[in-house]
């Protein structure tokens, strides 16, 4: 079969780094960029999911490294590095996809819930960015770093104090890391909406049937998200499709104009 994939999202023969990638939107990036021709490191912290990732990318004829193993812990971080470079022989891209927290009202929040958020969000991409970068300016100028965050980081809302600070927090980092590691890595982030993924499911049963249809209701297009709309935008800004692009931060939320689900928080 001819292969019709774009010239400028050809990724053939790159070597990515996708953090949580067991399930959802990391699965959907792990597969997505073996498809345009990158092997791949899956890391996420269940075994049996990293497992079918990586064989999923063996089947679109690329070559996985598994990794699983709990991003939190910074010395699992070296040995992402160390294993793409050693086993795949060069770094080209970091999608640091992994992150969550659980937010709660601001007087509910207590510090160490928030040092926690800040690790998982900030702290981590930071790192395994910090320890790529040395190989990451071997990759003949197109070395991609793409930050999976949130639009809540954009946004207020009552009992999202965690999720959103600490998102915020990785736009800014974003920006700042695209402008020190300019001109030869290019730093972006996708800011997703409301995915359909386990979690938001999760959470939308306990919120009752009629919560899907307010989110959907508050989406310009009218849908929830994929995990699929995620890591094409991914694909996109790791690609040389986007090889004057950094320093962004792309919102895929299906133009939410609207909160998307109204606080039930009241006044104090």
């Amino acid at each position: 079969m001819t292969d019709r994939r774009p010239a400028g999202l050809d990724l053939t023969d790159r070597v990515a780094i996708v953090t949580g990638a067991g399930r959802g939107i990391g699965a959907s990036t792990a597969v997505t960029l073996a498809r345009a021709g990158a092997d791949v490191v899956v890391t996420a912290r269940t075994a049996g999911d990293v497992a079918a990732v990586a064989e999923q990318v063996r089947a679109d004829g690329r070559r996985a490294v598994e990794v699983p193993g709990d991003v939190n812990d910074l010395d699992l971080l070296a040995e992402l590095v160390d294993r793409a470079v050693s086993e795949l022989g060069r770094l080209d891209i970091v999608v640091n996809n992994a992150g969550g927290s659980v937010s709660r009202p601001l007087l509910d929040t207590r510090v160490d819930q928030l040092e926690r958020s800040f690790h998982f969000n900030v702290s981590v991409p930071f790192e395994l960015s910090r320890l790529a970068v040395p190989h990451l300016l071997q990759a003949d100028g197109n070395a991609a770093i793409v930050n999976v965050s949130s639009v809540a980081g954009l946004n207020v809302s009552r009992g999202s104090l965690t999720h959103s600070l600490t998102k915020a927090a990785l736009n800014q980092l974003t920006r700042l890391m695209a402008v020190e590691l300019a001109p030869r890595i290019r730093v972006n982030a996708v800011l997703p909406g409301a995915i359909e993924t386990d979690a938001l499911r999760t959470w939308l049963s306990s919120r009752g049937s009629a919560a899907r249809d307010v989110m959907i209701s508050h989406t310009a297009m009218r849908r929830n998200g994929t995990p699929d709309d995620i890591a094409q935008a991914i694909l996109f800004l790791a690609s040389p499709a986007a090889s004057w692009i950094s320093g962004k931060l792309l919102e895929v939320d299906g133009l939410v104009f609207h909160e998307l689900i109204p606080s039930a928080i009241p006044d104090l």
